[in-house]
């Protein structure tokens, strides 16, 4: 799925939007299916240097936190507002992994960063994202598509914050449409 310029997160933001979305629910086509393409995907995106070697197990966790990570943005839009579970034990486990530390510059101004080198560096990378947009606000406006079959991460532009779907004239439609049966099939009272 290409993403509309209407529904790209702001700024570095849109690392994370843009790692949720390597894979394609729907159409079932996945960036990241060997470590040599996690590797690339972080190496392009200026997460981690050059020459970025990464292994079988650097790809299982790679999926996995970005499995956490739409879970997160499924509970921005409309969810309990709150992850628990597996996307929080992997959400933890990779901000451990990658050694996130409160680090201050010459102004006395923190932010995180990971210690860690390699893709566990890269992904912490992702998450001092997560954490700077959170500070500022723009968090919760990234979601996952509210159409399960799609969960396509995207930015919500909208003034109060409604956004439900990555794209309204496909996804919004179809939830249309399948309400819309789902009301015409249901019986209409109890004839007796």
């Amino acid at each position: 799925m290409v993403m509309s310029k209407q529904k790209e997160a702001p700024g570095e933001l849109e690392h994370v939007q843009a790692f949720v979305n390597t894979i394609d629910l729907e159409g079932g086509a996945d960036e990241l299916t060997r470590p040599d393409e996690l590797a690339g995907w972080l190496t392009q995106r200026d997460l981690a240097p050059a020459g970025l070697v990464a292994t079988d197990d650097d790809l299982e966790h790679a999926i996995a936190l970005r499995e956490a990570l739409r879970a997160v943005l499924q509970a921005h839009n409309g969810g309990t507002g709150f992850v628990d579970g597996v996307p929080m034990r992997e959400l933890n486990a990779a901000a451990a992994r990658s050694n996130v530390r409160l680090q201050f510059d010459k102004t006395g101004t923190g932010t995180l960063e990971p210690e860690a080198d390699g893709v566990d560096g890269a992904l912490g990378r992702l998450l001092a994202i997560a954490d700077r947009s959170a500070a500022e606000g723009t968090w919760v406006r990234l979601k996952a598509c509210r159409d399960e079959t799609c969960a396509w991460a995207f930015y919500d532009h909208t003034k109060n914050r409604s956004g439900a779907w990555c794209d309204m004239a496909v996804c919004g439609n179809r939830a249309k449409a399948r309400a819309y049966r789902e009301r015409r099939d249901a019986p209409h009272g109890v004839q007796g």
